[in-house]
């Protein structure tokens, strides 16, 4: 059951309009120099990793929502080829 909560969270978030948003540019800040930004395949911290962003670099995001499990912000990211979900914690408007 726990394993099938972000699969639902992801599909109830792609029906909705993220899909169709333009691409916004955001850097990664608030970590360490020397730490990165997890990409998830879900919008929920114990869902999968897909990659990790540097401290610092630039990635495009595709909507952000904050209809997840935890009631945390996440946004729709792609870095290197990689598309998931990152925190908006930790992504400023570039």
């Amino acid at each position: 059951m726990r394993r099938l909560l972000p699969a639902l969270a992801v599909a109830l978030l792609l029906a909705g309009d993220l899909s169709v948003r333009a691409a916004e540019s955001f850097r990664v800040e608030g970590l360490p120099r020397d730490d990165s930004l997890t990409i998830r395949e879900a919008p929920d911290a114990a869902a999968p990793a897909l990659g990790q962003i540097p401290a610092g670099r630039r990635v495009l995001g595709f909507g952000c929502t904050n209809e997840t499990p935890s009631g945390l912000t996440w946004c729709r990211v792609r870095f290197d080829g990689t598309l998931g979900w990152a925190r908006r914690r930790y992504l400023t408007p570039d």
